[in-house]
């Protein structure tokens, strides 16, 4: 875990999750919480004090975040949206933030796009006390205070991935809304088909390109059945526009393969777009063959909480009966190109094994083009695992070649011999 000293004389703990506190409090403990000898109140964004008494009957947030750290300046981006709807229709609900700024100028910076109260900067005592209090471990961090049940005192962990995987549908953040959810999430693994996670009250369809441009209407129905693969992906993200023309070339490779057999089966495509406007989806789609959920569908969201991805590109495999078989269908593309279809557990076995076999015939140590050290043949059994190569940046398991002095691996079909000193048995 990483701390770092602020000017403030605070000490600010960062992390890669946030963390999610839930804990029951009453009323009347507000001012003891956030207020101090000399101040009753907090500030609003438009300057004014709002006494903290006004919070009694809320549900509240403590936001613990500072400007100076990026993950903090994504999820308040995340975190003001989420605000805003929940006002709306719930006007007993409130956030508080807690800064860990470094200084006046970087509060004020960063507090003026929130649309939510505030500690003031200088009442470095009453942060202190919040940090000790919940045991704020790193940020950002977004503990909820309940407004009853003074001796039901809980904890929930993980919040900020609590708020990107439910949003608004998290309130009132209390166990028993978790709970819910989770059951909600159990009963729709249980009972997940295609339709229901491509289709909604209003859209029973996919789009498709036409050679011209144009946008056609492809039944979500006439996919039940098939092999489909989910491709989270955006024009904007580099690893993407990396991938995509690799997963273009395996894709039209399967196609081609399920034609040539003649029979039933098929493998499709779905594009579930991250791009930030429609101008940039209708761009990156057009270098697509395979099909797409219209740009800002609110499936898309739905579907990223559904799989809890992580980050992008990724492709999700789903069977022919509609239960997911793998999310980690980027990686078996990069392993095992088109041979990776059907992407099943019994696919993925048989090609271990003969990557297995074929590694007997391997060199065990070799000189790789670019890289002056002698690259070492290491599997998951003898310091090797999940890897990035150096070559073609993408992951790669098993199998690899590795620098034991510098920790550079490469895929065993990147490499470029220049000289094999030693063969395998």
């Amino acid at each position: 875990m990483r701390r770092m000293e602020m000017k403030d004389g605070t000490r600010a703990p960062v992390s890669n999750n946030g963390y999610f506190g839930g804990e029951q409090i009453s009323t009347s403990k507000f001012s003891q919480l956030l207020a101090s000898s000399h101040r009753d109140f907090l500030l609003s964004p438009t300057g004014a004090q709002v006494k903290v008494s006004e919070l009694e009957g809320k549900v509240v947030g403590l936001l613990f975040a500072a400007n100076w750290y990026p993950p903090c300046r994504v999820f308040t981006q995340l975190l003001i949206g989420i605000y805003e709807e929940l006002k709306t229709n719930n006007p007993h609900f409130e956030i508080v933030y807690v800064s860990s700024d470094e200084d006046l100028d970087a509060f004020n910076e960063f507090y003026k796009n929130m649309p939510w109260l505030a500690i003031p900067f200088y009442d470095l005592e009453t942060k202190k006390s919040l940090n000790r209090k919940y045991e704020v471990e790193g940020i950002p961090c977004l503990i909820m205070l309940q407004p009853s049940k003074v001796d039901d005192a809980t904890t929930l962990r993980h919040g900020v991935e609590l708020i990107y995987r439910y949003g608004v549908q998290a309130y009132p953040f209390s166990n028993e809304r978790l709970m819910e959810l989770h059951e909600a999430e159990r009963e729709k693994r249980e009972n997940q088909t295609l339709i229901n996670l491509l289709a909604n009250n209003f859209r029973d369809y996919v789009l498709s390109q036409t050679h011209t441009g144009l946008f056609t209407q492809v039944p979500i129905a006439s996919l039940v059945g098939k092999t489909i693969g989910l491709y989270f992906s955006a024009g904007w993200c580099v690893p993407c526009t990396k991938f995509t023309p690799k997963l273009i070339s395996v894709y039209e490779k399967i196609k081609q393969e399920l034609t040539e057999k003649g029979d039933n089966e098929d493998f499709e495509i779905v594009l579930v777009s991250n791009d930030r406007d429609q101008e940039s989806f209708d761009s990156y789609y057009n270098t697509m063959p395979w099909l797409a959920l219209p740009f800002g569908d609110p499936e898309i969201k739905n579907l990223a909480r559904h799989f809890d991805i992580q980050g992008i590109p990724c492709l999700v495999i789903i069977g022919p009966d509609g239960k997911t078989i793998t999310i980690h269908g980027r990686n078996l593309i990069n392993l095992y190109q088109e041979n990776a279809y059907p992407f099943t557990k019994a696919k993925v076995e048989q090609l271990e094994k003969q990557l297995e076999e074929e590694a007997r015939d391997l060199p065990i140590l070799v000189h790789h083009v670019g890289h002056h050290h002698g690259l070492n043949l290491v599997s998951d059994g003898n310091g090797g695992g999940p890897f990035i190569c150096c070559v073609c940046d993408e992951q790669g398991s098993n199998w690899a070649y590795q620098c034991l002095q510098c920790g550079y691996e490469v895929h065993p079909k990147c490499i470029k011999t220049v000289h094999v000193h030693v063969h395998g048995p």
